[in-house]
């Protein structure tokens, strides 16, 4: 059973370098974000260990933020061995997401 990580501006770049991974850019204050983060910790235990599911604070990790240039919260994307291959903005149900890590 996997669980959603925290990434920060040090481990990102290692940590979505391989393998499929779903990560989520949100923030304390963001309604949505927090609808959305019990679905997020569902899917990680779903997944195991065929993909990860992580979190960027944008308020901490504000370079993260501009390099990926998020712009509304939550902002979603699916990465594959370090590259984007979807982008899901906004609040998405459990289906959407499992189905946008099948790649």
């Amino acid at each position: 059973m996997s669980e959603v990580k925290y990434l920060n501006d040090e481990n990102f770049d290692a940590e979505t370098a391989e393998g499929v991974v779903l990560v989520d850019f949100w923030a304390d204050w963001c309604g949505p974000c927090k609808m959305l983060a019990p679905i997020l910790d569902e899917i990680a235990a779903e997944v195991g260990d065929k993909a990860k599911v992580v979190k960027v604070n944008v308020e901490e990790c504000q370079a993260l933020a501009q390099r990926f240039a998020v712009r509304n919260l939550p902002t979603l994307y699916v990465m594959n061995n370090g590259e984007i291959v979807k982008n899901l903005p906004g609040v998405q149900n459990k289906a959407a997401l499992m189905k946008a890590l099948e790649l």
